[in-house]
């Protein structure tokens, strides 16, 4: 089949893999004019990384991550709060690994090899369902027919927009947005450590990179209208954080020289059916579980793995579609529901959160505590259907 796949990022690229390994003629368009850079640090474990075991980008992964030894948490002086572990929670560090949303892409999309055919700088405009094709039209004015269309174009998908209505019937926003950003030469460092400073409507996460590059992650409470402009976006922080301890200000000044600014709601997307007709959608474009699930860079990884596995076993779409859906469905909503009550750890509201908060951080430290409350997160309750290419349908 000919299959387009808009959006090149980590659940695109893992897709284009699967089905071009199936076989199947692979178009990958991303709207950005390069593919993307920068975005923040993502733990990556879980059937995900099961996903990355069988494309063999493990090595790459590692080379390109970060196994943390430390996450402290500190007060507005920079005093220890609390110390947690991550391999006294993970127990081994052999399926694990932090690593930025756009290197864990770019490992992806290498893997790849260039079997996919890849146009930048557009995106698709208009979509017709025709029963046995789909007419789609770019941006750019090049059109064509296609067997499938599947939307892996992010939070913010077009194609969901176009097949399935707009952003308000599935979005939810909780509340918070988030930024990240990388400083070249910022001091201090503390290597392998993840370092955490929370205040009553926010969280500034600090980790040293490679390369003498240190990256920056604000979650900031925030009602009303956001801000679509990068200087908007800044002004923004700035005043959220007026006052913050800590290194607050420090960075703050530092923040309009950053090379990359990432900056975007937190939301998720909830959705009865990510199929309709031939159109399909993966990663957070039908079923973002939001930044404070911690895994949806794997989920997406996990979802695009699983419908290119079932479209490579059946003929019909239509029967790949749905066993897609009820495979993932109950994972997904599992993630989504457990992620609503994560937002004081990220952006404390009040001050009673922020108290509840550091003394949850503190029991995370003792020994087992935090096995005991975050172990069983870290292995997926889903098995992944075997990649078992049958016989492929007419063209």
């Amino acid at each position: 089949m000919r299959i387009l796949i808009v959006g090149a990022g980590i659940a695109g690229a893992t897709l284009a893999y699967w089905l071009h390994r199936a076989g199947h003629e692979v178009t990958l368009v991303e709207r950005a004019p390069k593919l993307r850079e920068g975005g923040y640090l993502v733990d990556f474990w879980g059937a995900g990384f099961d996903v990355a075991e069988r494309m063999g980008i493990v090595p790459e992964l590692r080379h390109r991550g970060y196994v943390f030894t430390e996450g402290r948490v500190v007060d507005r002086a920079g005093r220890r709060i609390a110390s947690l572990k991550p391999a006294k929670i993970m127990q081994s560090g052999e399926k694990y690994v932090s690593i930025t949303r756009s290197d864990l892409a770019s490992a992806i999309y290498a893997a790849l090899g260039g079997a996919a055919e890849l146009v930048l700088g557009d995106t698709v405009a208009s979509l017709a369902d025709q029963g046995d094709r789909v007419h789609v039209v770019l941006e750019s004015g090049r059109s064509d027919d296609v067997d499938l269309v599947v939307g892996a174009d992010g939070l913010h998908s077009r194609v969901r927009r176009l097949a399935f209505g707009p952003d308000a019937d599935y979005e939810r926003y909780l509340g918070i947005v988030i930024a990240a950003f990388e400083i070249d030469g910022y001091r201090p460092r503390d290597e392998l450590v993840a370092l955490m400073h929370a205040e009553v409507g926010f969280q500034v996460l600090r980790v040293s990179l490679r390369d003498d590059r240190t990256l920056v992650l604000f979650s900031v409470r925030h009602s009303g209208d956001v801000p679509h402009d990068r200087d908007s976006q800044q002004q923004l922080l700035r005043a959220k954080l007026a006052g913050g301890g800590w290194e607050t200000r420090a960075i703050l000044d530092l923040m309009p020289a950053a090379a990359s600014f990432y900056f975007d709601t937190v939301s998720q997307i909830r959705m009865p059916s990510w199929t309709r007709g031939r159109v399909a959608l993966v990663g957070d474009a039908g079923a973002c579980p939001s930044f404070l699930a911690g895994q949806g860079s794997a989920l997406a990884m996990v979802e695009a793995y699983t419908l290119a596995a079932e479209i490579a076993r059946c003929p019909d779409h239509r029967q790949a579609f749905g066993a897609y859906e009820q495979r993932l469905s109950r994972l997904v909503l599992s993630k989504q529901d457990g992620a609503l009550g994560l937002g004081a750890a990220f952006a404390p509201a009040n001050g009673l959160q922020l108290f509840v908060r550091n003394a949850a951080m503190k029991l995370m430290g003792l020994p087992g505590v935090a096995n005991l409350v975050m172990g069983r997160s870290f292995h997926d309750a889903v098995e992944l259907p075997p990649f078992t290419p049958g016989r492929r349908p007419p063209d």
